[in-house]
């Protein structure tokens, strides 16, 4: 069972040794230097608090939508935990900063182990995104999976932008159902819009997961092990759907390491309190 460990108490010396050294500079991201163990339990910790918190694992494309857009750079750089979720990024993490990161933290995988712990620590999870086919075989795969889990609600976008009042419903419709934490799948970036913008209205974390739901409904195929160790999933992804990938990993990957180079060289300043603050956001949901 996974054990929060409360403010000003001792943490038990037998569980694993959580790593947490904060934000870290990643070309102009805040990017979290944190592990798996690390981030379950702040995760968690808020959903039993019934805490506002929003949190999302980039890949190498994640940060340069940031890095591209001004808007996006500051809300990227507002979130309260941006996890490590592609090997590049921990690797700039590790080169930049010296974090010593063992793995990174996917997405996919921190999906898995957040809903073993809610399971175990009796926290009710609200699944938003993707369509009605997807949410179904996710939800009934997670329930088979960890038998304890409580899906206190599931919602499938509309796939268009969402009017105020259909904004704030959907607020109430989450807080309602009793969630203590909610899965967001919308793809990058609509989902840490979307993220961003409900932070405040939601009293519970917000997690955006990306293709977590299509992975673990059976509806998408995942990258070996091996090539997810070495840093080529996108390859495996372009294989799978070249002509939608191959424009974004030509040019974000050479950019995202030339940008990481120049960082490393004192070349680049990856100042993190650069981006404008979004007005009037539309929201997609």
């Amino acid at each position: 069972m996974l054990a929060i460990v409360p403010p000003q108490t001792h943490p038990d010396l037998s569980q694993p040794t959580m790593i947490d050294l904060g934000k870290r500079s990643v070309v102009g991201i805040n990017v979290s230097a944190i592990d798996y163990e690390a981030a379950v339990a702040k995760i968690i910790s808020a959903g039993q608090r019934r805490q506002s918190m929003s949190v999302t694992a980039l890949a190498v494309h994640g940060v340069m939508t940031g890095v591209s857009d001004a808007n996006h750079k500051y809300r990227l750089n507002q979130f309260d935990l941006v996890c490590p979720d592609g090997q590049p990024v921990r690797w700039a993490l590790n080169h930049l900063h010296g974090c010593e990161l063992p793995d990174r933290v996917y997405g996919p995988e921190l999906t898995l182990r957040l809903c073993q712990a809610a399971a175990e620590c009796n926290v009710p999870i609200f699944l938003f995104g993707a369509t009605t086919e997807m949410l179904d075989q996710f939800a009934d795969r997670l329930c088979e999976k960890y038998p304890g889990l409580v899906i206190a609600g599931r919602q499938a976008s509309r796939f268009r932008t969402l009017t105020p009042d259909e904004r704030d419903e959907l607020a109430e419709s989450i807080n309602a159902s009793g969630a203590g934490l909610c899965f967001v799948g919308l793809g990058c970036p609509r989902q840490e819009v979307f993220t961003y913008e409900m932070r405040d209205r939601l009293s519970m974390p917000l997690v955006a997961v990306g293709a977590a739901f299509a992975f673990h409904a059976g509806m998408l195929e995942q990258a070996p092990p091996w090539m997810q160790r070495n840093g080529l999933e996108w390859f495996f992804r372009l294989t799978r759907e070249p002509g939608r990938l191959w424009k974004r990993y030509s040019t974000t990957n050479p950019a995202f390491a030339t940008l990481a180079i120049l960082q490393k060289l004192g070349l680049y300043s990856a100042r993190t309190d650069t981006g404008t603050a979004p007005e009037d956001e539309v929201l997609f949901g």
